[in-house]
């Protein structure tokens, strides 16, 4: 038996493979030394290209961009026939990516793919340039270059670069992806992409977009096997997603006991409606208004007829609340009720609800008691009813979690008229002041003064305008009044007249504000209805200028991200100050603080 050949080595072989051992080891400093000895004994060595391939890449690993290209154009020029001179030139555009000069790479691209012989090479060029272009936020170009990308790529390769043309695709107009497609359907499975695509972008809640593409899937390839769940993908989204832009749907009672009350709303939301599109003629906004009737089945019914009418969003209703936010959210359509209904928004992600609520009141009243009137010792006089109970609790929590304390609460029956027995209680809550020196005489004796500084009466202002003279008949007399919403009347001045004055309330809308948007709209509301305007008809006015704006946005593609939007809503200024949505869905409002001066109310502006 021939013994077998001995296996030549070169003397620089044991250096290489001593670099390469320290190489992959990441010993990057280490193998460097190594690699320069062997260059410096063996310059002309076979190995001597490998070899500055390598302290190049080391270089680049180390962030060491500008020393990397000259070690690899120092290869190229030196070595030039050598196999390692195509990876050389590749790695040159990616030290150019990794110092975000995307211009360079793609400047320098069509060189390398000129000398380039092998695909790998090509592959990784047309990816380069691909990840440059949406670095430059040019997904378009980007696409077409992953797409060339995908032509050479190896079929346990294909993922990735799928997940390059996906990411991409994202922000590029359907009508592109189709032509860019076509334009490779001989290199392409043009019908697996668009198909892909297309439920690319419903992942990315792209809806009109998927149903462009797919819609365009069905059209060239209706014997594929796809059509059929493409199909039922274009019913699910039409039939729960998108909707036609600049279309907002109404609901109101328009007949039934509340037909004046829901006809003045309209005409509010009419006149928002001429505004906004007069301002935004490009995008003219179209109202679906369906009638209630203030029936529940009615209402949900209407909305019903309003997806079908494929509306972005719903404004209303003022009553039947439930109903029609059972079926929006079944619909998965966003809508903005209009009501004191508690817990509406509880009802679904896509319920929201914009109206002044206690708890909105009970912080602006108790901020501004102890934060600039510094006053923290409050007693409550309340109604024995839903109404008084609800407020009575919240004012007594919120006081006490801004430092305050409620002295004593005393509750009345509704309908009362004679409430000497409630505020005898609170002026049996005194404390004796002493009297000054020089008044003191041997059989004074200290005058009894009350022990808090406020009194809150959570009630309309009829019963309100009854109450407040007794208080002062009873000695309840040197104490600042606080109220609710509902003091926000004539009516309370006309009956409590002197005792009223100071008063103070909160409100979601003031038709007197220095506002001039307020004014604007006041102005507005009288041309029309020759009166002036109260929070509903205000409420009503803001809350379709916000969704106004919301369906007009061509980058809204669907009704989800209209629901986000509200969701996000921040700081819209309004008529009725600033409003903000949160994840429950329920509007934060920042209320207008009101005080009785005379026979008018006036502005407080001193309050957070």
């Amino acid at each position: 038996m021939p013994l077998p050949e001995p296996v030549e080595f070169h003397p620089g072989d044991i250096f290489f493979s001593r670099a390469e051992n320290m190489f992959q080891r990441k010993e990057y400093g280490n193998a460097l030394e190594i690699y320069d000895k062997y260059l410096s004994r063996f310059p002309d060595g076979y190995r001597a290209a490998q070899a500055l391939m390598k302290k190049a890449l080391i270089h680049t690993a180390l962030g060491e961009y500008d020393k990397s290209r000259t070690i690899y154009n120092r290869l190229i020029a030196k070595y030039p026939s050598s196999p390692v001179v195509s990876d050389a030139r590749v790695e040159i555009l990616v030290t150019f990516f990794n110092q975000g000069k995307y211009t360079k790479v793609i400047s320098h691209a069509p060189q390398v793919l000129k000398q380039s012989l092998f695909k790998v090479h090509i592959l990784r060029t047309y990816t380069l340039v691909g990840d440059s272009y949406m670095a430059m936020g040019s997904p378009t170009k980007a696409l077409n270059y992953y797409l060339m990308a995908y032509t050479k790529t190896k079929a346990h390769e294909k993922e990735n670069i799928l997940l390059k043309i996906k990411s991409a695709a994202r922000e590029v107009d359907p009508a592109i992806i189709i032509s860019l497609f076509i334009r490779h359907k001989d290199e392409l499975p043009v019908e697996n992409l668009i198909y892909r695509m297309g439920l690319t972008k419903a992942e990315w809640k792209k809806y009109e977009d998927t149903v462009i593409l797919l819609s365009e899937f069905i059209k060239r390839f209706p014997k594929n096997e796809d059509v059929q769940s493409a199909k039922n993908l274009i019913q699910d989204i039409n039939e729960k997603f998108t909707f036609k832009h600049n279309i907002l749907g109404c609901l109101l009672p328009l007949s039934g006991p509340y037909t004046s009350y829901g006809n003045k709303i309209l005409k509010c939301i009419e006149m928002a409606l001429d505004q906004f599109n007069s301002r935004n003629r490009g995008s003219l906004i179209k109202l679906i208004v369906k009638d209630t009737e203030s029936d529940p089945e009615k209402a949900a019914l209407a909305v019903n007829e309003l997806s079908e009418e494929r509306v972005g969003a719903i404004l209303g209703p003022v009553t039947t609340h439930e109903s029609a936010a059972l079926a929006a959210q079944e619909k998965r359509i966003p809508i903005i009720t209009l009501g004191q209904k508690e817990n509406i928004a509880a009802l679904g992600d896509y319920v929201f609800r914009n109206f002044i609520t206690p708890e909105m009141q009970v912080q602006a009243l108790v901020s501004y008691a102890t934060q600039v009137l510094k006053i923290n010792r409050f007693a409550i006089l309340y109604p024995d009813d839903k109404y008084g109970t609800t407020f009575m609790g919240l004012f007594q929590d919120e006081l006490e979690a801004y430092g305050g304390e409620v002295i004593s609460a005393q509750l009345y029956h509704p309908g009362q008229t004679d409430f000497a027995e409630s505020i005898k209680k609170l002026a049996e809550t005194q404390i004796e002041l002493p009297e000054p020196p020089e008044e003191k005489t041997e059989n004074s004796s200290p005058e009894p003064a009350l022990d808090f500084e406020a009194v809150f009466i959570p009630d309309g202002p009829t019963t309100s305008g009854l109450l407040i003279p007794q208080l002062a008949f009873y000695d309840v007399v040197g104490v600042h009044l606080f109220g609710t919403n509902l003091w926000h009347s004539e009516r309370l001045i006309e009956m409590a007249k002197q005792f009223i004055q100071g008063a103070i309330m909160a409100d979601g809308f003031f038709a007197g504000s220095n506002s001039q948007k307020v004014k604007d709209f006041v102005e507005m509301f009288e041309e029309t209805f020759h009166e002036k305007p109260g929070f509903i008809e205000a409420v009503a006015y803001d809350t379709a200028m916000i969704l106004f704006d919301l369906v007009s946005q061509n980058d809204i593609q669907s009704r989800s991200e209209i629901k986000n939007e509200i969701m996000n809503l921040q700081d819209f200024q309004g008529v009725t100050g600033t409003t903000s949505f949160d994840h429950t869905g329920n509007a934060h409002k920042k209320l207008y603080l009101l005080q009785i001066q005379g026979d008018k109310f006036i502005e407080l502006e001193n309050h957070s």
